[in-house]
């Protein structure tokens, strides 16, 4: 079943579609020749599991009436056994003051597999084939069509004619709350979770070096994970995830993590391994609560970041800091987040800013093996070394307990404590420029060569000249004088 609602006018068109990962939303716009656009926004409702949202707007700027056709992809009941299809009419005060018809069509049908049953209820708008915008006029219009599902692992005993009638009554249900919200408002609530979600996060620099990953990818791949998990309408309280990430290497070192998502079965295969991922190495706390515990452990496995009882470690290997992070709104429990950044210096080496964003107690910092003592963090960043030890231990730690800090340089047991070497400077320059030659361009060294090149023909053609063909000169001008002195 396909709930997208597809709108095309008479005249040749230039479409556009894009993807919003910040607001959630998906746009598709349709401009044709006669200056009519035709504008799709559409998504699955964050906070209302059980609504898809699809806003339509037509502008009508000519002079006459524009007719512009709906269809909806064709539903396939031979695909589908044992469905019912029917109808319901909904009153005024249901629908408000929007725009659209009254009339909902009703599916209801099981869905099974060797591993599972369970029913399925859609109910979606019935659209006319086509409408008519005015001269000079915009149209909007909201569609919405709710799908909800029962329990799942049905029971052979199970009375299903019952559950239909259930699932069918909690479905309609939702879709009569949704629409006694102001359009504005649904979207707003959409939006704003999502931009919740956001707030916690990472940042990288750009690299231009061969397959490396980008904000582009990583952006879209955290998008689909989190399109697949739920929001909860409360949200329980993010507890200290002890044992999450528990993988001593960092996600981004995992390529079978990034793959291609240009189609819904290498999403669908992403997301799976992803959640896969997080779930066994110690983060299925997290991942239990939700969306905003899958963003945590996402972040947390990015960085390589492991909880204990006591502290929170950074697990990163100093090799791979070679550009610059930012893990934004690390949860420390339900009321501390803590900012951490790695930023290059010039001399190519890394160190590490860390900030609490907010907190409601004291926290302290220490540097790999710890050293050094524990610092108290604050809103300001504090500045620590990127140290490496022998045997390879955490870089950072960050705990609300200081005896604890004070008490791991006796716990660690390393046998050598240094700074971390600086990175090589063609491996920044692969980053930086996408080659290792400098910050010069590579047309600039193409260029170098080929003057090079150029300067020793040159060099080559006069050096010939004066030992190969001089000789042919000379005889030239002894034959001209002879000629010249015979006449005398």
């Amino acid at each position: 079943y396909h709930p997208i609602v597809w709108l095309e006018f008479e005249l040749m068109s230039k479409s556009a579609k894009a993807l919003d990962y910040l607001s959630g939303i998906a746009h598709s716009v349709s401009c044709y020749m006669n200056d009519i656009c035709i504008t799709s926004q559409y998504y699955a409702h964050r906070t209302l599991p059980n609504i898809f949202v699809q806003d339509i707007e037509i502008v009508n700027p000519a002079s006459y009436n524009a007719k512009v056709y709906l269809s909806r992809e064709a539903f396939d009941q031979d695909s589908w056994s044992q469905v019912e299809i029917g109808s319901v009419k909904l009153t005024k005060s249901d629908v408000g003051l929007r725009n659209g018809s009254e009339e909902y069509d009703t599916i209801v049908g099981p869905v099974t597999n060797e591993l599972d049953e369970f029913y399925v209820s859609i109910i979606s708008m019935r659209i006319p084939t086509h409408l008519y915008a005015k001269p000079k006029s915009k149209i909007s219009w909201q569609i919405l069509t709710a799908i909800c599902e029962s329990e799942h692992n049905l029971v052979p005993t199970t009375n299903k004619a019952e559950v239909k009638g259930e699932l069918k009554s909690h479905c309609l249900k939702q879709l009569k709350s949704a629409l006694k919200k102001p359009a504005e408002k649904l979207r707003e609530e959409h939006t704003s979770a999502w931009e919740q979600l956001w707030a916690t996060g990472i940042s990288i620099s750009p690299s231009k070096a061969k397959d490396a990953l980008n904000g582009d990818k990583i952006n879209a791949t955290m998008y689909y994970v989190l399109s697949n998990v739920r929001s909860p309408p409360d949200p329980a309280p993010l507890a200290i995830p002890t044992g999450c990430y528990g993988n001593i290497h960092h996600t981004f070192q995992a390529t079978n993590l990034w793959n291609d998502l240009s189609s819904f079965f290498n999403v669908q295969k992403a997301t799976s391994f992803w959640l896969l991922t997080l779930q066994k190495q110690g983060c299925d706390h997290l991942v239990a609560l939700g969306a905003p515990g899958v963003m945590q452990a996402l972040v947390l496995s990015f960085g390589s970041f492991r909880f204990s009882s006591q502290h929170l470690e950074f697990n990163m290997h100093p090799k791979f800091l070679h550009r610059d992070y930012t893990f934004r709104r690390l949860q420390y429990g339900n009321l501390t987040q803590v900012n951490v950044t790695v930023q290059l210096q010039e001399d190519n080496k890394a160190i590490l800013l860390v900030a609490l964003e907010k907190s409601d107690r004291a926290f302290y910092a220490c540097d790999g093996g710890c050293l050094d003592g524990p610092v108290q963090l604050g809103n300001m960043k504090m500045q620590f070394p990127v140290k490496l030890t022998d045997p390879v231990t955490a870089i950072l730690y960050i705990s609300p307990d200081r005896t604890h800090l004070d008490d791991l340089r006796h716990a660690i047991h390393v046998q050598e404590v240094g700074e971390a070497p600086a990175h090589e400077h063609s491996v920044i320059a692969l980053h930086k420029h996408g080659h290792h030659l400098g910050g010069l361009p590579t047309f600039f060294w193409v260029s170098v060569c080929f003057l090079i090149i150029v300067f020793h023909l040159f060099l080559f053609k006069l050096i010939y000249n004066e030992y190969c063909g001089g000789y042919q000169e000379k005889k030239i001008f002894q034959e001209r004088h002879k000629i010249r002195y015979s006449k005398l």
